[in-house]
């Protein structure tokens, strides 16, 4: 669906975005943490490269947080980065998860929701893959079609790895968070539509999981409940009621959805909690295996924030659900 580009810096100058959405001030580098590996999911550039002049950068997520917890802007190459249950003293559950970090559309938010949950998860036994996906707002040739590209990249990179790799190419996870949500959402609720051009053997593999999951989802871009940093971010200042309508996940649900768990705070001011009600709604209306958790407190972007400041024993209950679901 063709949509207008739009100035980024205009849009979000103007725009007063939530606190825990905005990235921190001072560019820096900072190490991949112990036992965390990193590869490329295109073989050479990305799709619709030609033109892009932004420059890929990692900073702080917030002042105070640790070199772990950094957040990237302006992605120039999309990545896989990968934890074994093997690397955090685990034995491996034959499983695996794809896990896409929050940040609004406007960063990727790799340490918070990234690397803090692949730990968690690959103590478990489930070996992880993080997804460092480009961003709508930086040129790319897909405009808001970018993310979804480097998504289903990743998902196919993870099937083609099963063997090598030594888990069930049966038994994928994707695991999403706000922004990254609705990412998880689109790569798994609706029915597959390719959204680049084959490029190699990678590209033979299916755009498949097995289960999903959705964090304190972006799910709606109409209506009262919209996160409004993630709509302009991906359509712009001034969307069409159709394409916000065609980005609403919530309206898009497909037959063949895997099983859904959903979790959100109650007193979430950034992303309501109305955007997981909807998608509940929407994959009941579809007969979709779903679980939903409404907690009391939490806030956005919660994460692994421990309680009681937020509910930080979710993946237990998203461990229960999988171990009914993802056999």
């Amino acid at each position: 669906m063709p949509v207008s580009m739009f100035d980024r810096r205009t849009i979000m100058a103007g725009m007063a975005v939530s606190a825990a959405l905005a990235p921190a001030a001072m560019a820096q580098s900072f190490p991949l943490p112990s036992g965390f590996t990193r590869f490329p999911i295109w073989p050479g550039k990305a799709p619709g490269s030609a033109g892009v002049t932004v420059q890929e950068v990692e900073t702080l997520r917030r002042p105070d947080s640790g070199p772990d917890d950094g957040v990237f802007a302006h992605i120039v190459t999309p990545t896989l980065t990968m934890l074994r249950p093997e690397a955090v003293g685990a034995r491996p559950n034959g499983a695996a998860m794809l896990l896409i970090p929050g940040g609004g559309y406007s960063r990727v938010a790799i340490g918070h929701e990234g690397y803090a949950i692949a730990r968690r998860f690959a103590q478990a036994g489930y070996i992880c893959f993080i997804l460092l996906y480009r961003l709508p707002g930086d040129g790319w040739g897909a405009g808001p079609q970018a993310p979804l590209q480097d998504a289903q990249r990743a998902l196919r990179q993870v099937h083609a790895r099963a063997q090598q790799d030594q888990f069930d190419a049966d038994r994928i996870a994707v695991m999403g968070f706000s922004a990254g949500g609705h990412l998880a959402a689109w790569l798994t609720s609706r029915a597959p539509v390719e959204s680049y051009p084959p490029m190699d053997a990678v590209d033979r593999q299916p755009v498949r999981a097995a289960l999903a999951a959705y964090l304190y989802p972006v799910i709606q871009m109409e209506g009262p409940f919209v996160h409004a940093g993630s709509r302009a971010q991906l359509l712009g200042a001034d969307p069409s009621p159709d394409q916000m309508r065609a980005y609403s996940l919530d309206r898009q649900v497909g037959a063949d959805t895997p099983p859904v768990f959903l979790a959100h705070a109650l007193d979430d001011r950034a992303v309501p909690p109305e955007n997981s009600l909807a998608m509940l709604a929407a994959l009941r209306a579809k007969g979709i295996a779903v679980e939903c958790h409404l907690f009391e407190n939490g806030g956005h972007g919660f994460g692994l924030v421990p309680e009681p400041a937020a509910p930080a024993h979710w993946p237990d209950l998203f461990l229960s659900f999988a171990k009914r679901h993802l056999s």
